[in-house]
């Protein structure tokens, strides 16, 4: 070949390498994805699983039968586990237990000093057995209708009304879905503890002190879990009503419906998708709870979670391994028929005239009237159970028991100056944070969005990917970091004398990138399921390939849902800390969250400022986004 032949013969070259990667990116970017699934993901999980499934390394399912049959377990349930085929006597016992149930109708007297003698309908039933995972789920439903409790009149008048700082309070009301949960549990220690900051209040009327956590501890987890997840019912349900289009509801009432029938027959039933999925997704994280259960109620509330917990500190990793599994399959169950539903419902927020707003407080006589005064009632209620905590987390870094003081983050800026190199500083914390967060985004972006095209363009058997895809979502954080201990951080031997071993920075950012692109895919799937395909198929006559198609056409198109994910990516790796602790150990990769772990074990004072430091950071990335045309919805 000739030296002029030569340029020719690259450019040819180089088209045809060119030409073939555009054909097969989407195939090499799954393949990139599924590969870090079954190493970040899979592997750690597995290894925890075979604890279940191996006893001296011969295969069993006796561990199953085990944990079935024992009614501490599953309560009534276990009798039906052990002997499934008694049909009879479970049906007798299911009749004994409904007939010893009684109702009678009798005179309360329900108003502390009031002699006015109510009719009451009292109910006795007798006690049901429900075991750890009975509980867990009554837990978990009690902390679901808390949950929608609070989150709908939040909803209702974010897509209502206009007040001033209405947009940031909408960009902030995700900030407690993304806290670390061990942040929550001081931040309710602070506002409902003995020495809290609602006794405080209440002490200068005369009132308390209450103990409100040591009396009443369900009730503080559950409100606590309402904490997390109502703003995240809210969140959904206001993307719904501004979906709502304006021009169904004037038809209604032209028809002759008056507002409270047009709202029941045309508002109510587009909410009711919104409001599922969240209550469902609600159930979901609930039903797997850890770090606030065991903060606020300890083995006395024992989940699901926190007994896997408790076992793996007792080293039974058998039985650890055999509740998770369960734990695992029933999440995923719901994780399924979560996608399902939000399969079937796509499509119907597509609004062309939204809902007009009107001025919360307009005037003094409209603030006085009853559905105003109620809305400033649910305030007070959100003020406290809301704010209370944040305020109380921020207020609790600038004192000491004593009085107001400064030394809490003067302790900080001390450790950063003078600390040794072994000791946890500030600045590497904060700077960690950032770095992982950012290389997050890097690797939790792409994965979401080609997992998002994956699953959209299978068809119906996307939702089987979808749902495998998910299972970040379904399994225990916990289980997942003893995996990744056990997996990857110890070490495993491959053939030919190899060690597949990752720790360090870059374990820690594919961690938080594996935890982080589920949130990506929700956020982008609906937008890309609900895309034109005449668009597609416009740009692909005109001679566009399929990924090129992808990346001018679809990708822009659903740029807000992308934005969005990647918010939730940043925070979720900002915030998360069940893997970094584990990954972080001895090493200098510790985060923020990290940092306030070792530091709550030495004073409080410290890791509260540290924790607010992250709770602004948080906050100051959501406000950011949403500024810059993010819409976050899950």
């Amino acid at each position: 070949m000739s030296l002029e032949d030569r340029p020719v013969v690259d450019r040819f070259s180089s088209g045809v390498i060119s030409a073939w990667l555009e054909r097969h990116a989407l195939l090499l970017a799954a393949l990139v994805t599924a590969g870090v699934l079954a190493v970040m993901l899979y592997l750690p999980i597995g290894v925890v699983f075979l604890e279940a499934v191996l006893d001296d390394g011969a295969p069993t399912l006796g561990h199953f039968a085990d944990v079935l049959t024992d009614p501490f377990y599953f309560g009534a349930l276990a009798d039906v586990f052990a002997e499934p085929l008694a049909i009879g006597t479970h049906l007798g016992s299911l009749a004994g237990w409904l007939a010893a149930v009684s109702i009678s109708l009798t005179l309360e007297y329900p108003i502390p000093g009031v002699d006015l003698p109510v009719p009451w309908i009292g109910l006795e039933t007798p006690g049901v057995r429900k075991g750890l995972f009975g509980f867990t789920a009554y837990q978990a439903g009690l902390s679901t209708i808390a949950s929608v409790a609070l989150g709908l009149p939040a909803a209702y008048v974010l897509a209502n009304y206009e007040f001033y700082g209405r947009r940031t309070l909408r960009s902030l009301t995700i900030l407690p879905f993304v806290m670390p949960g061990i942040m929550v549990a001081v931040g309710f220690y602070a506002m409902f503890g003995r020495s809290g900051t609602l006794n405080s209040v209440l002490g200068v009327v005369g009132f308390g002190p209450f103990a409100f956590i040591e009396t009443s501890p369900l009730a503080i987890v559950i409100l606590a879990h309402a904490f997390y997840n109502a703003p995240l019912v809210a969140r959904l349900t206001v993307a719904a009503w501004e979906s709502v289009d304006e021009r169904t509801v004037e038809t209604a009432r032209s028809l002759g419906a008056n507002k409270r029938r047009a709202f029941r027959d045309v508002v109510a039933p587009q909410l009711t998708p919104a409001v599922l999925t969240g209550a469902l997704l609600t159930f979901i994280f609930t039903f797997m709870t850890f770090p606030i259960v065991l903060a606020l109620g300890g083995l006395q509330l024992a989940t699901v979670e926190v007994w896997i917990y408790d076992r793996i500190q007792r080293l039974d990793y058998a039985e650890a391994a055999t509740l998770a599994i369960l734990e695992t399959m029933l999440s995923l169950g719901l994780t399924y028929a979560y996608l399902r539903y939000e399969s079937s419902q796509a499509g119907f927020s597509q609004a062309s005239s939204s809902p007009s707003t009107e001025a919360l407080f307009p005037d003094l006589r409209t603030a006085l009237s009853p559905r105003r005064l109620a809305i400033l009632g649910y305030g007070l209620v959100a003020l406290i159970l809301f704010v209370g905590p944040l305020a109380s987390l921020v207020v609790g870094g600038f004192t000491d028991g004593s009085g107001l003081t400064l030394g809490n983050y003067a302790f900080l800026l001390e450790r950063q100056l003078e600390g040794a190199s072994f000791q946890t500083l500030p600045l590497p914390a904060i700077r960690n944070s950032l770095l992982f967060g950012g290389a997050t985004l890097l690797i939790a972006v792409p994965m979401g969005v080609v997992i998002s095209v994956l699953t959209v363009r299978a068809g119906r058997s996307g939702a089987i990917v979808d749902t495998l895809a998910m299972v970040p979502l379904a399994v225990s954080g916990v289980v997942f970091g003893i995996g990744l201990l056990q997996g990857l951080v110890f070490g495993l031997s491959l053939p030919g004398g190899w060690r597949l071993r990752v720790t360090g920075a870059v374990a820690i950012v594919v961690a938080h990138a594996v935890a982080a692109y589920p949130f990506v895919t929700r956020n982008v799937s609906p937008l890309l399921a609900n895309l034109d395909s005449a668009m597609v198929e416009s740009a692909r006559a005109l001679g566009a390939s399929r990924v090129r198609a992808l990346l001018d056409v679809e990708l822009p198109l659903v740029a807000n849902g992308i934005v969005a994910g990647a918010a939730f990516a940043f925070a979720i790796s900002i915030g998360e800390f069940s893997s970094t602790v584990i990954l972080a150990g001895g090493s200098e990769s510790y985060t923020m969250p990290v940092a306030v772990e070792r530091y709550l074990g030495r004073r409080s004072g410290p890791a509260i400022a540290m924790g607010t430091v992250l709770l602004l950071m948080t906050a100051a990335s959501f406000v950011v986004i949403d500024r810059v045309g993010g819409r976050y919805e899950l």
